[in-house]
């Protein structure tokens, strides 16, 4: 949904509702809040009246603990059993702690008596209040940006077979807490798949942890999953939490697991196991909740007949494998893909709109891509920095292999992958005009149309 520039979008008020049967107390009450011009006060008379607004969704609620139809431990029950949420400061004449710290336990945020400081003890609670609501909004807006982020509709771009089976299995991982393991090419896109589950399952509010275990030199690792205490190795000035612990009640996400060290895999398979973790230097065993996503370019199953990797840890990680198709494989989301991170590109660096030429889409569809996605979305960007107008040529097309277009017969592909490629091409060339393709090629159209609806173009 775009926002139309010229029309702000609609602010929920700030809203109060001053409960209070004493009316020359309660529209004191009022037009001290109402000094702030940001605040919307309503005044209600009884305890009814103000539970049957509460539709009208008020931020804060200052009740009177006397009133005509019910008292306040009932009018605060009713209220926190509609709006768990609600702030709720009750004020009431009588100065007995007991009674403040009883109405405190059940959930009201504030006890005020009614004196001399009533007024600006109020202003002030209501002022701390607001600012507590403006800083969760925030965090529930910045959690639906990441959501939406991680939405695998502005994700995972793509619409080949292979594209469609993945985002299946992605939908039924981040149904369940399964540990999942991906598999595929390097710059296939195996964290976001991760972010993918995690932020679409029932840990997207806790946080997701990602480490590349190649990157992390393996006398380091186990410190940096597990944590160390202070004092634990040379260097250790402070206690500090691994990875694990970080990760508690989210996702934490091995990349790269085939590079583990075989000690540190027995390591981690008590860790997974046990559900539970010992700081370096520590005899404390510290509880975490944990769920494990890993991934890795290797074959894991060779890498265990090998002796490389444990066959216990194998089938404890194997969980619901998800293999990522390499770029090549993956027909007209080429196209798709190059689109998508030209018009990124463009939007985020203020460039006028560009689009490819149909030669410029034939050298992205005929050139194999060894890295990936990560490589398109490198190509493109430097396409478009290169390209002089707003049309994307060949020559802005830079590439850091040297396989061009007229390098297909070199590509490792079955016959019936060389088919698909020529066809695609022609389908390209002509706008998806089946009948103009069919015979241009001297094939028939029912091989074109089973070919698309097998999603092999």
């Amino acid at each position: 949904m775009t926002i139309r520039e010229d029309i702000a979008p609609a602010t929920k008020p700030f809203r109060i509702f001053v409960v209070e049967d004493d009316l020359w107390y309660g529209e004191l009450l009022v037009h001290h809040l109402t000094l702030n011009p940001d605040y919307e006060v309503r005044r209600f008379e009884n305890a009814r009246d103000a539970i049957a607004n509460l539709h009208l969704a008020p931020d804060v609620i200052t009740l009177d603990y006397s009133l005509p139809d019910m008292n306040g431990d009932e009018a605060l029950k009713r209220l926190k059993v509609e709006l768990p949420n609600v702030a709720v400061v009750v004020i009431s004449g009588q100065e007995n702690i007991s009674t403040a710290i009883d109405i405190l336990k059940k959930g009201a945020y504030d006890y005020i008596v009614k004196d001399d400081e009533a007024k600006e003890r109020l202003w002030n609670t209501v002022n701390n209040i607001r600012s507590n609501v403006e800083l969760r909004h925030e965090v529930d807006q910045l959690r639906e940006q990441i959501t939406n982020r991680y939405d695998m509709s502005n994700l995972l771009i793509g619409n080949c077979e292979a594209m469609r089976k993945v985002y299946q299995l992605i939908g039924k991982a981040a149904q369940t807490q399964i540990t999942v393991s991906l598999s595929g090419d390097t710059g296939t896109g195996k964290e976001l798949v991760a972010k993918a589950i995690h932020f679409n399952s029932s840990r997207s509010k806790s946080p997701f942890i990602a480490i590349n275990v190649a990157s992390i030199p393996r006398e380091l690792l186990e410190s940096e999953l597990f944590g160390y205490e202070k004092g634990a190795f040379t260097g250790a000035n402070a206690r500090r939490s691994g990875k694990f612990e970080d990760a508690h009640g989210g996702t934490l996400f091995l990349d790269e697991i085939g590079e583990m060290d075989i000690s540190m895999q027995a390591k981690l398979l008590r860790v997974l196991q046990e559900k539970e973790i010992t700081r370096l230097g520590s005899s404390e065993v510290v509880p975490v909740d944990v769920r494990i996503i890993v991934a890795t370019h290797k074959n894991i199953a060779d890498e265990t007949s090998k002796g490389n990797f444990r066959e216990d840890l194998y089938y404890r990680l194997l969980g619901l494998p998800i293999k990522l198709p390499p770029l090549c494989e993956r027909g007209n989301d080429i196209l798709i893909l190059a689109k998508h991170f030209l018009d990124t590109f463009c939007v985020e660096n203020k460039l006028s709109k560009k689009s490819l030429t149909p030669e410029a889409k034939d050298k992205l569809l005929f050139y194999r891509f060894p890295g990936n996605v990560r490589e398109l979305k490198a190509v493109i960007e430097l396409a478009a920095v290169m390209a002089d107008g707003n049309q994307i040529t060949p020559a802005d097309i830079t590439f850091t292999a040297t396989k061009t277009p007229t390098d297909l017969l070199d590509q490792d592909l079955t016959l019936e992958e060389y088919d698909a490629r020529i066809i695609r091409h022609y389908l390209n060339r002509f706008d998806d005009n089946v009948l103009e393709v069919a015979a241009r090629l001297n094939i028939g159209k029912s091989t074109i149309y089973r070919m698309l609806k097998e999603g092999k173009l």
